[in-house]
């Protein structure tokens, strides 16, 4: 499971078998994990994450968007 960023205490990473779904990347801080889809950006799981917290990582993916799915387009190509 590549890690594609870390920033403060979240980790943003994807699953090698999630080549069959959309974009989206996994976030995780301590036991919380959330999966959020990358085009558009939308919450598909909070993972036990607050509002305020979701919140926070959704800017931050908005913020780190092209990196997100250049990542995702490399590692799932062919």
């Amino acid at each position: 499971m590549p890690t594609v960023l870390r920033l403060g205490p979240y980790r943003f990473f994807f699953y090698s078998t999630d080549r069959m779904e959309p974009p989206h990347i996994h976030v995780e801080r301590d036991h919380d994990t959330a999966k959020v889809w990358l085009a558009p950006i939308r919450l598909s799981d909070d993972g036990g994450f607050t509002q305020n917290e979701i919140l926070r990582i959704v800017h931050i993916i908005r913020q780190n968007e092209q990196t997100l799915l250049r990542r995702w387009h490399e590692y799932f190509k062919n």
